[in-house]
């Protein structure tokens, strides 16, 4: 059984997790049009390429809740639950959720709602600050998978 939690949640966290990281980072890029001007200067592709990436984004962050789930049974079928490893990923992972639901998906859409302004220095912030919320988010989601793979403690680690 064991076996099958952790294949579920591998396959999970590449098919959920993976087009989510890569979504948030295409998005800054998508809504400006260089320099920061935002999509009041932006082609309507750009601003539907946008949009496109944002449904994504909110899409895949609500089907995301599997991934832990998978992650916490598959533990638990190992006997690593109270692993130091594990509870710090499982921060991590609640982070990463926090950080997507509460910052970068309203950011996206601030964003989004701002297609018909012109280009100014807050919205060039805005889409700043949303590039930096982008790369902690991966950022966790790349410590995750590194404790995933090394365990470090874990009896069952490599």
């Amino acid at each position: 059984m064991a076996k099958v939690l952790l294949a579920v949640h591998v396959l999970a966290a590449i098919l959920v997790v993976g087009p989510v990281a890569v979504a948030t980072s295409l998005f800054p890029r998508a809504v400006s049009s260089g320099g920061g001007r935002v999509t009041g200067e932006a082609t309507g592709q750009q601003v539907e390429t946008a949009g496109l990436l944002h449904r994504i984004c909110r899409g895949y962050a609500a089907v995301g809740v599997v991934v832990p789930v998978f992650g916490i049974a598959t533990g638990a079928q190992l006997g690593v639950l109270g692993d130091p490893w594990l509870l710090v990923s499982l921060l991590l992972t609640v982070a990463a959720g926090a950080l997507l639901g509460v910052r970068i998906l309203p950011a996206q859409r601030g964003l989004l709602g701002a297609a018909g302004e012109r280009a100014s220095t807050a919205v060039a912030a805005r889409v700043r600050t949303l590039v930096l919320a982008t790369g902690v988010f991966n950022l966790l989601w790349a410590v995750v998978v590194v404790l995933m793979i090394v365990r470090p403690g874990s009896t069952t680690g490599a």
